[in-house]
């Protein structure tokens, strides 16, 4: 019998990046490079230890504006047209490198590797929510929601309502695309405050991740620190990170990304070809950006971008074969010291953003294959799991308050609210407020109850904590900040429409037509006292 349990939680997330009013946005790409990266991958090696009778267990959200976007006509076609050009470009580089005996057999990895996205694109006929489903149905996979747009909680706890929308909408939301209600939610950037669960509990959450600190320093004080889940008062569990694991494979700096073999993200053939030859590949102004082929290695932690290696797939899987060694080595140690001093089987919870394997570090789905593998078979310290399996078989935990947290920088809520994005929270919830005294109306004809759909939906982009996160980190800055007030001003234009009785159907057809996002949604969410909401949305 395994003394323990190790659970990998992957957070699969993209903010809702859609533009059918113009041909081309580089944004959009963030989905089209996230899902060759990462997505299909993932699915590919679910597939393969399926396939091999590798009964593994994995927690994953999929956040609703993902879901939404990878079951979005518009963008599966774009993406179909861009993976398109990469095989065209694969292939023009098989030829175009034929003397250069390395380069050509890379070009043809990766013509072979596009082919391969390819035939799993078509397979699930474009659609990969359908192929992450089955693994939900046969217990491999347990998918868990978010909120609604991935806004960030604790600053807007001052409106309940508009904290319970985020929370409901995206249940529902899942519901529709799963056919079941979820079991737990992946809390915006791990961001809890104080009586979040009394909502996550309203709306049949049994579960909810947050950062190691706010199980470490709930109170009472967990017995078991961040090796066991705490129940709060309400029912629901609350699930800590593992700082030692995480660090092993998040950073580029002490952890497994930043090895020398592995793949060089920052030097790709978009910027390094002659211009006139990948013109055709790059953005249709002509300006360079990336392309997903890339040749270089890491090489070393000092090197220059001018001094790197070529990049060989074969050393860089050998590579992840043995990180995946490591780490199942480590997890042994740690578990075989926890379970004698915990007298009880200790759960190491291990969880990262999704795009980190495969996006960031391209041989991050190699290196879970190899982890799932080696943990089945070469090992028998512990049992790899998800969490609401391990909920099914420990019903029993300490019950205790989290404390107020997320896996931001220091821990809280700085990297949200500071000099660079504080401007927004002001109109922020001055729109929620708005919303609220919307949600009062009784819509009178057609067309006013899709205003005030809209007005729900513009809102929730709006706050999407992916804005203020753009902000801060000072890249992309320009479009998160259009993005913000554009929807802020749709926002706004939608309630004095509504409130004058004169709503401009042609604009307001335009306007859902482009953030088409939760197309069941029902404005009334953000009514006041809602008896299933019970006391959280009260008074």
């Amino acid at each position: 019998m395994a003394l323990g349990y190790v659970a990998l939680v992957l957070h699969a997330h993209l903010p809702f990046v859609r533009h059918p009013e113009s041909d081309y946005v580089l944004e959009e790409e963030w989905l089209y490079e996230a899902i060759t990266e990462t997505y299909i991958p993932l699915i590919q090696v679910f597939e393969g230890l399926k396939w091999d009778g590798i009964d593994f267990k994995m927690t994953m959200s999929l956040t609703p504006p993902l879901i939404s976007m990878l079951r979005d006509p518009l963008l599966q076609e774009r993406y179909d047209n861009h993976l398109a050009k990469l095989q065209d470009l694969s292939v023009r580089e098989i030829e175009h490198n034929q003397h250069h005996g390395h380069l050509r057999y890379l070009a043809e990895y990766y013509a072979q590797h596009f082919a391969q996205i390819r035939e799993v694109w078509e397979r699930y006929n474009r659609d990969l929510i359908v192929a992450f489903k089955q693994f939900l149905d046969s217990n491999n996979l347990e998918i868990i929601t978010c909120g609604a747009t991935h806004g960030y909680l604790p600053l807007m706890k001052m409106y309940p309502q508009a904290v319970w929308g985020q929370i409901k909408v995206a249940c529902e939301h899942y519901e529709e695309n799963f056919g079941r209600p979820p079991q737990g939610i992946w809390l915006p950037e791990c961001s809890y405050y104080e009586g979040v669960e009394r909502m996550l509990a309203d709306a049949g959450l049994r579960y909810f991740l947050v950062d190691g600190h706010g199980v470490l320093y709930a109170r009472p004080r967990p017995r078991y620190g961040t090796y066991a889940p705490i129940f709060t008062e309400t029912g629901v569990a609350a699930f800590g990170r593992d700082h030692e694991s995480s660090q092993q494979v998040w950073s580029a700096k002490v952890g497994y990304p930043g090895d020398s073999e592995y793949r060089e993200f920052y030097k790709d053939l978009g910027w390094e070809a002659e211009y006139e030859y990948i013109k055709p590949y790059i953005m249709p102004d002509g300006q360079r950006k990336n392309t997903g082929i890339k040749y270089h290695k890491i090489t070393g932690p000092d090197a220059a971008l001018s001094d790197k290696a070529f990049y060989d797939p074969y050393w860089a899987r050998e590579k992840a074969a043995e990180h995946a060694g490591n780490f199942m080595y480590n997890r042994e140690q740690q578990i075989d010291h926890l379970a004698g001093m915990m007298q009880r089987p200790p759960l190491v919870v291990c969880p990262y953003d999704a795009e980190l394997f495969g996006h960031w570090w391209y041989e991050g789905p190699w290196f879970i294959d190899y982890l799932f593998r080696k943990a089945w078979y070469d090992q028998d310290i512990f049992d790899m799991t998800h969490l609401a399996e391990y909920l099914q078989h420990n019903p029993t935990q300490q019950v205790c308050r989290p404390c107020q947290s997320s896996w931001g920088y220091k821990g809280f809520h700085e990297y949200w609210l500071n000099d660079s994005n504080s401007w927004i929270y002001p109109h922020l919830h001055k729109a929620t407020e708005r919303m609220i005294e919307l949600s009062l109306v009784e819509a009178s004809s057609q067309l006013e109850e899709k205003a005030l759909n809209q007005a729900a939906r513009e809102l929730l982009l709006a706050q999407s904590s992916d804005w203020a996160f753009i902000m801060r980190t000072g890249t992309m800055v320009p479009y998160a900040v259009r993005r913000t007030k554009s929807h802020l001003l749709r926002f706004n234009k939608l309630y004095e429409d509504i409130k004058s009785h004169n709503i401009d159907a042609g604009w307001l057809d335009k306007v859902s037509t482009i953030d088409n996002i939760f197309p069941n949604i029902n404005y009334r969410v953000y009514r006041p006292f809602l008896k299933e909401v019970g006391k959280s949305v009260g008074a």
